[in-house]
């Protein structure tokens, strides 16, 4: 009896399929696909989940101090002339960070392993490059996700079967955040 469901796949395509679905259910919080897929994608969200409620609180506050460039009322940066060359001038700032703790760091770079990288779009400049933002799903999963889950010991997603796909009858079912 096999450990997992090989979903017709080589092992790198299944890997990226998985990859891409798990990525998908925590950045929406809930996609549609095959009862097979998703109960393999159920089995590593639900990891990811467990590892981030475990180590959610696991970071500690540090004041440092940044350099960020003045900017004028347009928005563009404030340059003055210094030994004939424009140079850009900056402003020092103090900032709070979240600095992890090493239990953490390590939590947050196994989900690196397996989550992508998300840009998101604004609806009005769709197909445009400017104002995207590069979403770390890791983050979102420490900072919105596990304080939902925190008295909870398992069962994140659920499964709802949806009915047979049109094209060739594929059982297809909602898989979501509970």
């Amino acid at each position: 009896m096999a450990k997992y469901r090989k979903l017709g796949r080589t092992s790198d395509q299944r890997k990226a399929l998985i990859r891409n679905q798990v990525t998908a259910l925590l950045y929406h919080g809930k996609i549609v696909t095959t009862e097979a897929k998703a109960k393999e994608i159920r089995k590593v969200a639900e990891g990811l989940i467990a590892m981030a409620v475990r180590e959610k609180d696991n970071f500690e506050e540090v004041t440092v101090t940044a350099k960020v460039p003045r900017k004028d009322k347009d928005g563009k940066r404030v340059k003055e002339v210094v030994d004939g060359k424009k140079v850009t001038v900056y402003d020092e700032v103090e900032k709070k960070i979240k600095k992890d703790l090493p239990s953490r760091l390590h939590a947050r770079r196994q989900m690196n392993k397996v989550l992508y990288s998300v840009t998101s779009v604004p609806a009005e400049n769709a197909g445009k490059k400017k104002n995207t933002k590069k979403i770390d799903v890791a983050t979102k999963l420490f900072d919105e996700v596990a304080p939902k889950y925190v008295g909870r010991n398992g069962g994140y997603t659920r499964i709802v079967k949806i009915g047979q796909r049109k094209g060739d009858g594929a059982l297809e079912v909602l898989l979501e955040l509970v």
